[in-house]
């Protein structure tokens, strides 16, 4: 059949799909992704292949194609190169005879069911466009990984009858390659790929969004794009080094910017502007630090002009680094971008001096003073929607919330800039700045420092090489320090396996130890060959020489011999090499399996629980491990002050174990040393649960002390546990009956928590809560001899005794992302300056979340959150603001004020799991919603002792009536005692 007997598109004996295959210079590959479609179980698909005039065999690859598949393989070549894929699809399209139409490059391939499952959508709909889900396949990859392309827009089929209603395709999905669209509706639509400009896809995707009459989406997968990371030639995406990219990819931008203006979706444009700010430009950012000062300044002059037509609402919508990166770019200041683009590469890296001014932290001290964007008045254009100019810097530089300032030096990842670097003779010479943000080393502070030299390869990390630094000196807002390392003499590699060594420089601070890498802000600055003396002798190698990893870090990579380059790549690809890949790849399973989580549970139940009880041995755990607090602290304390001969561990988790007790054995939560402790305690005394498939031991006595009564429900009276199958019903009972005693302080808690675990009556233990003894015997003293005693926690926390002290404790809170920053729900600043001169404010948010306070409160607000024990700040407190925590019913014990900030109370109890009563008719103290009622009910404390001790004394009776200061006394004599020595 010719091409003129060939069917009309849509005419009888036409095929359903046509897939335009384009290729340029890619014979090897074409084949493979022919074949993807001709072997698609929809069988009435043509393939037409267009060859944008390649140097190689690929059109003769084509045209053998077509010769071997008449009818179903066409073959076609542009007259010209067009540099892109443009005008070959648009020829494609030409073409096409069939009613729809995808587009393939030649080394991706199609998913089987591709052209089935979308033909099918676009019928059962009458879609113009049907979008499948598309899989980044990393061919290279040793684990053959695979990212699916944006997959929670393909999480079911939906068919959106305008692009308006999921903004996130538009702006996330630009692929053209994943998509099926109707012939016609191109045709009539005139919709074709830009010619001679590249990002063709993301102009020619927004045309085909906003034009279609309706567009399905699809779960299923339909496109394989191949990436191959290593690949010699890079793609024309990822050619970055060149400006024509970048002012390609702004030319793109501008050109959907003024079809969503024509098509009146400005809505559209908004969520684009925030995608530009946190993806396409930072792209190009993150690789700036690379590139000389022509071409930094070419690339601001192009972005200038696109950022000042982004909506500056849209700031507010992306990271804090986001935002500072593109504001300082519009102003050209490299002294402060090229430092917050490390930040940008390096996301806990602190690279800024910053500034403190009113009481806010700045990014820097430009452009915040003065005129308020850092121009003359005269020179300030109008202002954007979302923030007056006059503002504007300010706003974005404002990195307040962040907590920089609110950080330890150990706890900072500082910029370390390297400044000098120089070789001679086997030594080199290193020189640089450690950025001192908000003067958190002080100029007096002791300062010492070494070089640290280690292989990046994880297991041959077992040298280390060090070197002192010479010379650290205080300048301000930097510390400049200078060090050489005779690397010629002192680093000893392997030569083979330890390639890349990377470089750290330790700063120590009056005892505080911080780690830095040594970033090369400017290329070109590390360069040259040094002199070493491999392990396994210099026929390996001889020399090292400087290079700059990916994240802007000075790194040392050995120069093997090209003959020992051959015999090594030799050994690698073959026998010897597969058997030592092999056995590397062994032990790695080997090692991942013995740490994986199902292997401890086997071993804690086939191993340790074979091991025999030892009698005296108790595991304590507070909170999963993350305190060191509540009643099991209480107990503990207590068999100490009774002297009883025991062995006592404890669990922590996080960072490390400080701030838990050094008489005890410490051990990380989900180690072996932990399950084997667990598996071999005579008690366990936790406040919430120990790891959820671990059988207790009959042998074993488990005391759960819980932590608070409950205003919320718990357990099987939660919607969500009714709503699970019943063999999770009956795993989760499982657990709980792991419990042998559970601490009851009321017949409210038998009413509530009793009944929602199930628990058994002989399970009850009717004696209240430990940690709450002190707050009764802090009442008995403070009636006893009317004075109330601050102790030394007041002083430790630098409280005046001219000031009463308020405690904000909030429940948990679900939002707050991945860092669960709690955002207080009252302006704290206000705050301050209303109250500051009557009341310290003590912030302590749920252990699960974090808050961050402005500098401007001082100690007028306190952020105690990081103490373990919430009971001595309820004994500290005057009054207690709270909303729906339990810690209410544990400073009622107290007698003192309490406020009940209920902002949200219809959230939070009609869309949360609900309550056990009305908080609103109970409460023991006013219950506000807004933070002018708040202010109002903080007005006088004795007012509010007076009004509500009636209320709060029938609070104490119903909610914590065993409370009466010897639980932990009491559990000591019931369980312990037997331990007492003589």
């Amino acid at each position: 059949m010719n091409e003129e007997s060939l069917p009309a598109p849509g005419a009888p004996g036409a095929p359903d799909v046509s897939v335009v295959v384009i290729v340029y210079n890619d014979e090897a590959r074409l084949p493979t992704a022919v074949r993807s479609v001709l072997e698609q179980t929809l069988r009435n698909v043509e393939v037409v292949i267009v060859d944008d005039r390649s140097t190689d065999g690929s059109y003769d690859v084509a045209r053998r194609l077509a010769v071997a598949h008449p009818g179903r393989v066409r073959a076609f070549q542009l007259e010209r190169n067009s540099g892109g894929c443009g005008a070959p699809r648009n020829h494609g399209v030409a073409q096409a005879r069939g009613t729809y139409v995808l587009f393939l490059d030649s080394d991706d391939v199609l998913e089987r069911n591709a052209c089935r499952n979308m033909l099918e959508a676009a019928e059962t709909t009458g879609a113009d466009l049907v979008s499948g889900m598309c899989v980044r396949v990393h061919v290279d990859s040793r684990n053959g990984k695979e990212v699916k392309w944006y997959p929670w827009l393909y999480a079911r089929t939906r068919t959106l009858e305008s692009i308006s209603e999921l903004p996130d395709l538009l702006v996330f999905d630009t692929l053209s390659t994943n998509k099926c669209y109707r012939r016609e509706f191109l045709v009539e639509q005139g919709l074709e790929f830009p010619v001679g400009i590249h990002y063709e896809d993301l102009l020619f995707s927004a045309q085909a969004y906003a034009a279609a009459r309706r567009i399905t989406l699809i779960p299923n997968r339909v496109y394989d794009w191949n990436v191959v990371d290593k690949a010699a030639a890079k793609s024309i995406s990822n050619r970055r080094a060149e400006i024509a990219n970048f002012a390609h990819r702004m030319e793109i931008h501008r050109r959907v910017d003024q079809l969503l203006a024509d098509k009146g979706l400005l809505e559209l444009k908004f969520h684009k502007d925030v995608k530009f700010l946190k993806h396409d430009l930072v792209l190009h950012l993150r690789d700036l630090p690379f590139r000389d000062a022509s071409y930094r300044e070419e690339f601001a002059a192009i972005a200038r002009d696109y950022l000042e037509s982004i909506d500056r609402a849209a700031f507010d919508e992306v990271e804090p680094i986001h935002a500072i990166c593109a504001y300082l770019l519009q102003k050209s200041d490299w002294d402060n971008l090229l430092p917050a683009v490390d930040t940008l590469t390096n996301r806990d890296k602190i690279s800024s001096p910053m500034v403190e001014r009113d009481g806010r932290i700045y990014w820097c001290a430009e452009h915040i003073d003065g005129g308020a964007d850092g121009r003359p008045d005269g020179q300030r254009d109008g202002h954007h929607a979302g923030h007056p100019d006059g503002d504007f810097a300010r706003h974005v530089l404002d990195v307040t919330e962040l907590g920089y300032h609110a950080k330890p030096v150990e706890k900072m990842f500082l910029r370390n800039v390297l400044t000098t670097y120089e070789e001679d003779a086997g030594t080199v010479r290193l020189a640089g700045r450690i950025t001192n943000p908000l003067g958190v080393i002080p100029p007096g502070a002791r300062l010492t420092g070494e070089l640290e030299f280690a292989a990046r390869r994880k297991g041959v990390r077992f040298q280390i090489f060090r070197f002192p630094v010479a010379t650290l000196r205080h300048g301000g807002e930097a510390i400049a320090w200078e060090a050489s390392a005779d690397l010629a003499r002192g680093l000893r590699p392997l030569g083979i396996v330890d390639a890349v060594w990377d470089v750290r420089l330790h700063l120590d601070v009056d005892g505080a130890r911080t780690t830095t890498r040594l970033t090369a802000s400017e290329p070109g600055l590390a360069d040259g060959q040094l002199p070493v003396r491999p392990r396994l002798t210099r026929l390996v190698a001889d020399h090292v020489t400087p290079e700059i990893s990916s994240r802007g870090h000075l790194s040392f990579r050995i120069v093997t011999r090209e003959k020992v380059d051959a015999l090594v790549e030799k050994g690698v690809r073959g026998a010897p090499g597969r058997f030592a890949k092999s056995g590397y790849r062994k032990a790695k399973a080997v090692r991942r399996k013995l740490t994986s989580g199902d292997t401890k549970i086997r071993l804690y139940h086939e191993v340790f629980s074979r091991l025999p009880v030892k009698k005296g041995l108790v595991v304590f755990e507070s909170h999963l491990g993350r305190q060191y607090s509540d009643s099991p602290k209480a107990i503990y304390e207590e068999m100490r002050r009774q002297g009883l001969d025991f062995e006592a561990v404890w669990s922590y988790t996080g960072s490390g174990p400080a701030g838990f007790p050094a008489d005890a054995t410490l051990v990380r939560r989900w180690s072996l040393p932990y399950l084997k402790a667990l598996a071999q305690a005579e008690f366990w005394v936790d406040n919430q649960s120990y790891p959820l498939k671990l059988t207790k031991r009959p042998e074993t006595t488990y005391i759960q002390t819980w932590h608070g009564s409950a205003l919320k429900r718990m357990g099987f009276d939660e919607p969500e546990w009714k709503l699970r199958t019943r063999p999770e019903q009956a795993e989760q009972q499982r657990t709980l009956d792991r419990f042998d005693r559970f601490l009851i302080r009321s017949e409210h808690d038998v009413r509530t928590l009793a009944r929602a675990f199930r628990l058994k009556e002989k399970t009850l233990l009717r004696v209240g809560y430990p940690r709450n003894d002190a707050l009764v015997r802090a009442r008995r003293r403070e009636e006893e001899v009317g004075l109330r005693e601050r102790g030394a926690l007041a002083a430790e926390l630098g409280i005046t005794g001219d000031k009463a002290v308020l405690l904000y404790a909030p429940t948990f809170r679900q939002h707050g992302g991945r860092q669960r920053r709690f955002e207080l729900p009252f302006d704290v600043e206000r705050f301050a300056d209303t109250f500051g001169d009557r009341y310290v404010l003590l912030v302590r948010s749920h252990y699960l979340n974090h808050v961050v306070l402005p500098p401007s409160v001082r100690g007028r607000v306190i952020d105690v959150s990081a103490h373990h024990d919430v009971t001595p700040l309820l004994a500290l407190a005057d009054g207690l603001i709270t909303d729906y925590s339990s810690v209410m019913f544990d400073y009622a014990l107290l007698g003192r004020p309490m406020f009940f900030f209920a902002y949200d109370y219809e959230e939070y109890v009609h869309e949360g799991r609900g309550t056990y009563f009305d908080l609103l008719e109970r409460a023991p103290g006013p219950v506000v919603r807004t933070e002018e009622e708040l202010h109002t009910a903080l007005a006088s404390l004795d007012e509010q002792a007076v009004k509500y001790a009636e209320a709060r004394e029938g609070f104490v009776a119903e909610f914590g009536e065993y409370d009466k200061g010897n639980a932990a006394q009491s559990i000591v004599d019931q369980f312990f005692a037997q331990w007492r020595r003589g």
